[in-house]
């Protein structure tokens, strides 16, 4: 058997988990203001009037204001210079105030009017009537196509200029809490490998992985969870209708939580049982092209030839060519923060060059469809010297947890 997979029953692994948050700090007031204040030199870098930041988390990086998107305009406006203008419904301005960090005047609308035509009729009260304005690339189409035909003096371009040149490069605070999200759920991984049981099915797992989470300090649970046996293992993000575990089965469990919005992302994959030489072969394989990924990622070098450092590997030992399988189909990893799935992406057509603060996943998944698949994911930033990982990776596939 796999060391540290079985043995335990489920209250037994729970009861080795404890919470880990202790001196956790979230984003202080200052970093939300210097985000703004760079936000701004961009800005005026790039010739823009103003950025509309819609309800999410470009709305929350910037402003440290939780809001969800609904089907009611909710955002905010920098301008180049000064604190960000809010808009809101009316009958919302209460509790928008409640949950701003970076305080603001706010921009209101009743049910009957429309709330596009209040970024131009802002900008003409100082004497601004046309121009550029960045839109956050996450702005539904209904409101960046409102707030477009509201404004036809101006024009429009991707706020990601703006958004995604700040958030890729993470801050020492920024970086600390990820690390404390990932160091817990790598403490959930090593608790469910030791509580799998013949027969358990995914859903079990699922509600433990959510528990142990919860255990460990993330108050919303598992902010994701794909749990698969067997040769349900060969398909990335899953099946219709998972199997349940039986002896000799790949499992390959993908989870993470959030930790002050930062979120972790890890994946651990071995087996049930011994490994038979396909298995570890494959295992192996997959291990040596996470080492390549993370070797070649270096200051100064693109995102894209992580991917292709990664890719090389796996043909040498007989996989791909390219995205073919068996072999790699999708990129080799993506940024992370506030999103799962952020800028930049490590895959072959990423020309951004790798700096200081940049954070990824390095997972570079062998598909073997209708057989299994091995997806290691583990996550490093970039430092001065190159790629740091925030938790080491797993060891062996028979050891896959020190």
């Amino acid at each position: 058997m796999t060391l540290g997979v079985g043995g335990k029953t489920a209250e037994q692994a729970l009861a080795t988990l404890s919470d880990m948050t202790e001196g956790v700090t979230s984003i202080s007031y200052d970093e939300y203001a210097a985000r703004i204040v760079k936000a701004q030199r961009l800005m005026n870098e790039q010739g823009l009037e103003a950025l509309y930041l819609h309800a999410g988390t470009s709305l929350y990086y910037f402003t440290g204001t939780h809001w969800h998107g609904s089907e009611r305009m909710v955002g905010a406006i920098l301008l180049q210079q000064g604190p960000p203008i809010y808009i809101a419904p009316a009958f919302e301005e209460g509790t928008l105030n409640q949950f701003m960090t970076i305080k603001g005047e706010v921009l209101t609308w009743d049910e009957h009017e429309s709330p596009y035509t209040l970024i131009s009729q802002h900008l003409a009260t100082m004497g601004i009537n046309k121009g550029v304005i960045g839109i956050d690339e996450a702005t539904p189409f209904f409101v960046s196509d409102g707030i477009a035909k509201a404004s036809q003096a101006f024009s429009f371009t991707n706020g990601a200029s703006v958004t995604a040149s700040c958030r890729m490069i993470k801050s020492p605070a920024e970086l600390a809490l990820m690390k404390r999200a990932k160091e817990m759920t790598l403490a959930v991984h090593k608790a469910t490998a030791s509580m799998l049981r013949l027969g358990i099915s995914t859903e079990e797992v699922g509600d433990f992985i959510d528990a142990a989470h919860r255990k460990v300090g993330a108050p919303k649970g598992s902010y994701f969870k794909i749990v698969l046996f067997g040769q349900d293992t060969s398909f990335p993000h899953g099946v219709k209708s998972p199997k349940s575990l039986e002896a000799g089965d790949m499992v390959l469990i993908d989870t993470g939580c959030q930790l002050h919005d930062y979120i972790s992302d890890i994946t651990r994959t071995y087996v049930f049982g011994t490994p038979t030489a396909k298995q570890r072969q494959v295992w192996e394989a997959e291990k040596a092209a996470q080492a390549k990924a993370f070797e070649a990622a270096q200051i100064g070098k693109r995102c894209g030839d992580v991917d292709l450092a990664a890719r090389k590997e796996l043909e040498k030992r007989g996989f791909g060519p390219g995205y073919k399988t068996p072999g790699l189909p999708h990129r080799t990893g993506h940024g992370i923060g506030l999103d799962i799935h952020e800028w930049p992406y490590l895959n072959w057509g990423d020309n951004t060059i790798l700096e200081e603060g940049m954070c990824f996943s390095n997972e570079p998944m062998i598909c073997l469809y209708g057989e299994f698949g091995v997806r290691l994911e583990d996550h490093f930033y970039m430092d001065k010297q190159g790629p740091v990982w925030f938790t080491k990776p797993s060891r062996s596939i028979d050891a896959p947890f020190d």
